[in-house]
């Protein structure tokens, strides 16, 4: 878990980063921020209340970790705070230069030194890279004499942190362990902050570890059930059900147990040890058979397992229990298929 509520920002730079594909400048600013107390508590919830998420990363390189430059700016600020500056100008040139895509939004860097952050029950120090890309309108309102004057005027929202890093100071020999916050970009242009600039690939932890095993199953469910067996829609989101509360009501998983209680019948328990092996050869990675569950990663992964039926744009059955209450026919008449839905009393 992280925590920051002791935690305090010990020093700050900013820059001003342009996108360098249409030709916008870089401004170096010359000194740190100087900051009063009142807009130093404002900076910790712009910085800090993004990540709320327990998905962390680390730092990677396809040749040498220390050939990533983010990593190594925070190496060389963790050995010696005072190099902030410095490293904060390695760090908004590297930017820049990633900054290849049209659509990449201009914004500002800050780079900040931060003291005494706790990660899993350790104390340790953090280093922090935040992009701020929006500017949102507010008014300001101010008395002349008798009267009240309102103004418009455009500022960064304190609670909608655009892309955030927090780069902790632990496990340093397997690339520190890292949060990403990216709240702005969804297309490719969104590569460039953690795969061009940060350079972070996901940790194998039990947030991890959770998150493929459920992955897992999503795909099986979806995709392999339908071709083996005769499945309707409505016994496929039964069995999704089914898997995420499993996840749910126990707090390690077991993959023998997972199968016996989700899959129930041999042969379909049979497919799904079959499928995790092409699973894991596919896609590169292996699931555990046993590990202790993340419960933030069931709520992250469980938002994308449907337990609704979507028919043309007409209806959504959403499936919450007995699948065998609900029946799939098809009319010769119409030519069209039709659900039947059993039930005692509407609520």
């Amino acid at each position: 878990m992280i925590h920051t509520e002791a935690s305090s920002i010990h020093s700050v730079v900013l820059h001003a980063v342009g996108n360098k594909h249409n030709e916008e400048p870089l401004t170096l600013a010359h000194l740190p921020l100087s900051i009063s107390e009142s807009v130093n508590e404002m900076l910790r919830t712009y910085f800090f209340s993004s990540f709320k998420e327990n998905e962390t990363f680390h730092f990677y390189h396809e040749e040498e970790i220390t050939q990533n430059k983010v990593y190594e700016s925070a190496s060389v600020i963790f050995d010696n705070p005072e190099a902030l500056y410095h490293q904060s100008l390695v760090l908004a040139k590297h930017l820049y230069d990633q900054c290849k895509h049209p659509k990449i939004k201009a914004g500002e860097l800050y780079t900040v030194f931060i003291k005494d952050c706790v990660w899993e029950g350790e104390l340790v120090d953090a280093v922090g890279l935040f992009k701020a890309e929006t500017k949102d309108a507010f008014l300001k309102v101010h008395q002349q004499g008798d009267n009240f004057v309102i103004e418009s005027d455009k500022g960064i929202n304190i609670n909608k942190l655009d892309k955030g890093c927090l780069i902790f100071n632990t496990e340093r020999e397997r690339g520190y362990v890292v949060a990403v916050v990216d709240n702005t970009n969804k297309g490719l242009e969104a590569q460039y902050w953690m795969d061009d600039f940060l350079g972070v690939q996901q940790r194998k932890d039990i947030f991890y570890d959770t998150q493929t095993a459920l992955n897992l199953c999503k795909d099986f469910v979806k995709n392999k059930l339908p071709e083996q067996f005769e499945v309707n829609r409505a016994e496929q989101v039964e069995i999704l059900n089914k898997s995420v509360r499993f996840f749910k009501e126990n707090e390690n998983f077991d993959m023998q147990e997972f199968a016996k209680e989700v899959m129930v019948q041999p042969e379909v328990i049979e497919s799904f040890h079959s499928f995790k092996e092409e699973f894991e050869t596919e896609e590169g990675i292996e699931v555990k058979e046993r590990f202790p569950i993340s419960e933030n990663a069931v709520k992250k992964q469980t938002k994308n397992f449907r337990s609704v039926i979507k028919l043309d744009k007409n209806f959504h059955i959403y499936v919450h229990g007995n699948p065998h209450l609900i029946k799939k026919g098809f009319d010769e008449e119409s030519g069209m298929n039709f659900y039947q839905v059993f039930f005692k009393e509407e609520l």
